[in-house]
């Protein structure tokens, strides 16, 4: 998948040595999480995350960052609610 959008993503250029062998740096792997949020994540095609990318990223980005934040609110509570069952 990631040599996949190395292709598909022109921002998305990791430096490689020897024999293929990719080295990811942070800015690359927060691309990478962008990338995956708008792919897999909201289910936009590759062209349209294409675009969203190229027309607003700084958005992007920031609601990257918002659904990021949600999901590791959301697993917190769901810990909570764990433990409160197994008190009653």
């Amino acid at each position: 998948t990631l040599r996949y959008w190395e292709t598909e993503f022109p921002h998305l250029k990791p430096k490689t040595v020897g024999q293929s062998v990719r080295q990811y740096t942070e800015k690359d792997i927060e691309q990478i999480r962008t990338i995956h949020n708008l792919v897999k994540v909201r289910g936009f095609k590759i062209a349209a995350a294409r675009k969203m990318l190229n027309k607003n990223r700084a958005g992007v980005d920031k609601s990257s960052d918002i659904l990021a934040t949600l999901i590791s609110v959301r697993d917190e509570l769901k810990e909570l609610k764990r433990r409160l069952d197994s008190l009653v």
